[in-house]
């Protein structure tokens, strides 16, 4: 009688763990994860000399990429040169750039470093308080409570 008391908990163990690891979910596929630059060359781009670029990275198969490149027209100020780099007509940018996922935008500063990066169409909101907020920082903070005047 004696191993039939230990047989029995032992299978009834065993068919516990058994059903809990049947239960267990696979872990989820890997997905993909893109990422934007943190430095471009401003040679590559149209007037490496403005204070700064946005670089909208789009295809022309790409249904929201108008969307992102009317978002950023609007920004196109003598300080803000915004140029769109479209995949079949500058393929290399891309390339060199490694530029996966469109729309992309870049928003670099005279040196080049990226100062915000948006992958997948942006809203208006977030760009334009990017663009404002890198620009801000740019600029410094102001001497002082009132912006810089002294009484």
């Amino acid at each position: 009688m004696e191993p039939v008391l230990v047989v029995v908990p032992v299978a009834a163990l065993a068919a516990v763990a058994g059903a809990l690891a049947r239960r267990r979910r696979p872990a989820p596929p890997t997905q993909a994860t893109f990422k934007a630059p943190l430095q471009i060359d401003r040679a590559d781009f149209d007037r490496p000399d403005s204070p700064w670029l946005l670089a909208v990275f789009t295809s022309a198969t790409c249904d929201s990429c108008a969307g992102a490149r009317d978002k950023a027209a609007v920004l196109a100020s003598a300080e803000i040169v915004v140029q769109e780099v479209e995949v079949s007509a500058r393929k290399d940018l891309h390339d060199r750039y490694h530029i996966d996922s469109v729309p992309t935008m870049l928003l670099a500063d005279t040196h080049g470093v990226v100062q915000a990066s948006f992958i997948g169409p942006p809203s208006a909101t977030d760009l334009w308080a990017a663009v404002a907020e890198a620009r801000q920082e740019a600029e410094g903070p102001a001497d002082g409570p009132t912006g810089g005047a002294t009484a």
